[in-house]
């Protein structure tokens, strides 16, 4: 089979970034001729398995004169927002992804085309590409952004309606996508995420400590919408927090934020390490070496982070976010994540501030129970690779 993948943004330095280098990655190995269609930078390069094509679309070009759109409103690279999408960038931006979708149309002939976020490129191509399958796969920041942005909703909504199918994440995405663009849940399977067997297990570093400390990791984009405000004040909470360590791993994409969280992080009362953007390599070396994991976020999807955590060995703390916790109830029983309760939202991601006191105690909280929890069964965690995922996903792509 030919498969064409397309994304808007930079298929790196994201969780849908990963998601869609990870599947090509695994359908080369099952086989399968693939391109990619991907947004670029003027100077970024794409790491995917020889043979594999590539149709950049460069931004910060004379034809797209802006940096690369980021499905979030902060990404961990400088970006342009959507909802500051004037109708002149607007027609730049079908202009240049309309050139490159036909380009591949002509020249790689896909039998099936797989999408990434339910949103303005991919309605785009399926309004160029009508006598071609063509499905996408949602990564719920592309939820968010059509609930908060009404650029070219009406547009968008009605071509993801018109898809051969839509991948979710999990059940609670599925109902959510239903609501919000009017498609039959028929038509919607929920295929969850997977992670790198290669990358991210056990490895002889694992125990090699001597200081006695817990090692908590957070890792992800440093902003105050991952929780990361919060896992600072939650660190002042804990009964004896120079019994801890805290490292905070990941790129940042406003300065000005990053600057007010490495101000706040003064205030921590335990070791502070800010180790910046890691491969994944690197990732999970740091996760062999750290105790707990920490992803306090006010809004994700499917955070793969955690698989790969449970994968080297921590114990998980999470937000109790929509669809994460049944997801892993039926994948992986007895994982052994600790959920805290969210605080009030408003805007989808944005905390009301008088609800994070109580947030930030249960937080501290369950960092302090979280070296009891159980780990999942080793068998059934190697199930959720990238390669389990795309030997079912492959079948339901149908030319």
């Amino acid at each position: 089979m030919r498969i064409l993948s397309v994304t808007a943004q930079r298929p790196d330095s994201t969780g849908s970034g990963v998601y869609l280098t990870e599947l090509v990655r695994g359908f080369a190995r099952l086989g399968q001729t693939q391109a990619v269609l991907c947004g670029l930078g003027p100077e970024d390069g794409a790491a995917f398995p020889e043979g594999v094509g590539c149709f950049p679309v460069r931004y910060e070009t004379d034809e797209l004169p802006y940096p690369v759109l980021g499905m979030s409103d902060q990404m961990p690279y400088r970006s342009t927002r959507y909802c500051d999408m004037t109708e002149e960038m607007t027609a730049q931006l079908r202009a240049a992804f309309s050139v490159q979708i036909e380009n591949a149309l002509r020249t790689f002939r896909p039998d099936v085309i797989l999408c990434h976020h339910l949103y303005y490129v991919t309605a785009l191509v399926r309004q160029l590409c009508p006598e071609t399958p063509v499905y996408a796969l949602c990564h719920g920041s592309d939820l968010r952004q059509i609930r908060k942005n009404p650029w070219q909703r009406e547009t968008i909504c009605e071509e993801i309606a018109r898809l051969d199918g839509i991948f979710a994440l999990h059940e609670e995405q599925k109902r959510t996508i239903v609501e919000l663009y009017a498609v039959p849940p028929e038509r919607i399977t929920v295929i969850g995420t997977g992670y790198n067997r290669e990358i991210f297990h056990l490895t002889d570093a694992r125990n090699a400590r001597g200081d006695g400390k817990t090692r908590l990791l957070f890792a992800g984009k440093i902003a105050e919408k991952k929780g990361v405000f919060s896992l600072l004040r939650a660190m002042s909470r804990l009964d004896r927090p120079e019994r801890y360590s805290l490292t905070l791993a990941g790129g940042y994409g406003d300065e000005e934020e990053y600057a007010r969280i490495r101000e706040a992080a003064k205030a921590v009362p335990c070791e502070l390490r800010f180790p910046g953007k890691l491969s994944q390599p690197e990732l999970a070396a740091v996760m062999n070496g750290s105790d707990v994991f920490i992803l306090p976020s006010f809004y994700e999807g499917l955070p793969l982070v955690l698989i790969e955590a449970m994968a080297c060995g921590l114990r998980c703390v999470c937000t109790d976010l929509p669809g994460i916790r049944p997801w892993l109830d039926a994948q992986l029983p007895g994982h052994g994540v600790v959920f805290v309760p969210p605080p009030q939202m408003v805007n989808q991601d944005e905390a009301l501030p008088e609800s994070l006191p109580a947030f930030e105690q249960a937080l501290a909280a369950a960092i302090e129970s979280a070296g009891a929890a159980p780990l999942p069964d080793r068998e059934r965690l190697h199930a959720l690779s990238w390669d389990g995922l795309c030997e079912r996903l492959l079948p339901l792509l149908k030319a």
